[in-house]
């Protein structure tokens, strides 16, 4: 008796695939992407939403529910997926096109460098369990995207911290003319950036959402929310932190970053949920290198070049340094 293709697949778990990222009795929005594309799209008919066979697991459920004449299921074929969203931009559409991260990018990755990103075309790519947020392991911890994203010309890269983000998020990359890949938070998605007085998101622009004299934390994504934590928590043993967000990685705003170093004489952790190896920790330190600044001392809070384990979330975030007690452990260590 022969054995299928489909039958031969690990069967994927409920608790393993939509995880929550958000720590026990922390205020949480859901689906803050789907509910926000579906607002922006309420006036704006071009605004089309594409999947590859995961709507619900992406929010985009919410967009095929309120426009299903706009919303095309694509089956499991992310290279179809990006084809078709490229053809769609061509004809004046502004796609939204939704898969998990470990998928869109290592599979659909030549689609997106020669269809979308060569011809510029206005193409977003909003992708679900970026880095470390599901413990399925390395079949969909998607730890290099960034790194494969960074490479491709003109290609706008954003990793949203919570839900205010996302929303905030949503209609600016929209209104971007060009290719943008974005890291999705989906499901139960924390809120934690309305507590910072006048914040909002820029495409574009980092932000400065507290200061500390001894280290500056530069982050992105999920980071930024263990980095303010972390900061929270090292107060208590008098350690001043800083935490400068960076949601969008490319471009990143490098004045910003100078500025945020330059006559500091602070230490720099750059801490993010993606690997060590080609994320915004070495483009900070080109930044810095190409910038002559130098800071009191200079560290990475990333994720291991290596593949990484299955199992819960919050024991891996431990374990890889990335919950907010292994950061301010990990910061604690190196301040000496």
């Amino acid at each position: 008796m022969t054995t299928s293709v489909a039958e031969k697949k690990p069967r994927l778990t409920t608790s393993a695939m939509i995880a929550s990222i958000a720590s026990e009795g922390q205020r949480v929005k859901a689906a803050p992407f789907g509910k926000a594309l579906v607002e922006y799209a309420a006036t704006r008919p071009e605004i089309v939403g594409l999947t590859a066979d995961l709507a619900k697991y992406t929010d985009l459920h919410l967009f095929a529910q309120a426009y299903p004449e706009r919303f095309f299921q694509m089956g499991m074929a992310e290279q179809l997926l990006m084809g078709a969203a490229g053809g769609m931009a061509k004809e004046g559409l502004v796609p939204f096109a939704t898969t998990y991260a470990a998928f869109g990018t290592r599979r659909a990755f030549d689609f997106i460098h020669q269809v979308i990103a060569e011809e510029d075309l206005n193409v977003k790519i909003c992708c679900a369990l970026p880095g470390l947020t599901t413990g399925y392991g390395p079949s969909h911890a998607a730890i290099e995207d960034i790194a494969m994203m960074r490479g491709v010309p003109g290609l706008t890269i954003v990793d949203p911290c919570d839900a205010l983000d996302i929303e905030q998020a949503v209609p600016q990359i929209a209104e971007h003319k060009g290719p943008v890949y974005m890291r999705l938070l989906r499901g139960q998605v924390p809120l934690v950036l309305d507590e910072i007085e006048g914040y909002r998101f820029e495409l574009g622009k980092a932000k400065m959402l507290r200061e500390g004299a001894d280290v500056l934390v530069i982050s992105s994504g999920l980071l930024t929310m263990r980095a303010l934590e972390a900061a929270h928590d090292l107060a208590k043993d008098n350690v001043g932190v800083a935490v400068l967000h960076c949601p969008t990685i490319k471009p990143l705003d490098e004045a910003a970053i100078v500025e945020a170093v330059r006559y500091k004489h602070r230490m720099v952790v750059v801490a993010e949920n993606h690997s060590v190896v080609g994320g915004l920790g070495e483009a900070v330190a080109s930044t810095l290198l190409r910038h002559k600044v130098q800071p009191a001392g200079f560290q990475l809070a990333g994720l291991p070049d290596a593949f990484l384990d299955a199992g819960a979330l919050p024991t891996l975030h431990d374990r890889y340094g990335i919950s907010s007690e292994a950061l301010g452990s990990r910061i604690k260590a190196w301040l000496g």
